[in-house]
């Protein structure tokens, strides 16, 4: 890989070494060092989206098998080409689709069961900064826009934009029905 590494570097260095002067020691070091399923999660995802969009055709492979890996193990669909900011929270990180054509802003909380974005084209889903989606949500259509200071309820339905510093959720009602 030959391209420019700023994003990775700078993704790495406040995710990893919490914002001291990144080198292959204290990267290596600290994710040897985390017990956390979500900085295992990113710094396998970046280096393999790193990797498949501007590695070799053996760069490609590798980074395919890491992929492979993360759905095995987490269930967590990341595809390459995605757009994420630095510092995201997967607070239970497992269960998480996200496609292609997305953009995820800085610090975005993304809680478990999450789908965003669907596998037909053409989609152009972007989230702003500081947003939280919650369990269970979905975020599908065409061009959708969320804005920052988000917050998007549990075992929500988004399909259309949302602007800034807003609350969103999808109204539910139970109804019950007394069996004879």
């Amino acid at each position: 890989m030959n391209h420019d590494l700023t994003h990775l570097k700078e993704c790495w260095l406040i995710e990893l070494t919490g914002g001291r002067k990144p080198s292959i020691y204290r990267v290596l070091k600290s994710y040897l060092k985390t017990r956390s399923l979500q900085k295992y999660i990113l710094f396998w995802w970046r280096l393999a989206n790193e990797m498949y969009m501007h590695g070799n055709d053996d760069q490609r492979q590798v980074a395919k098998k890491i992929q492979q890996n993360l759905i095995l193990k987490f269930h967590i669909e990341i595809m390459f080409g995605a757009r994420i900011g630095k510092s995201p929270f997967f607070t239970h990180p497992y269960s998480i689709t996200i496609n292609d054509n997305v953009t995820i802003g800085d610090r975005c909380t993304i809680l478990q069961n999450v789908t965003i974005g669907l596998a037909c084209k053409p989609i152009d889903i972007v989230i702003g900064n500081d947003v939280h989606i919650g369990a269970n949500s979905v975020i599908l259509g065409g061009k959708i826009n969320i804005g920052n200071n988000v917050n998007i309820g549990a075992m929500s339905f988004i399909n259309k934009d949302i602007p800034d510093n807003c609350t969103v959720y999808t109204k539910k009602t139970n109804t019950i029905i007394r069996n004879n």
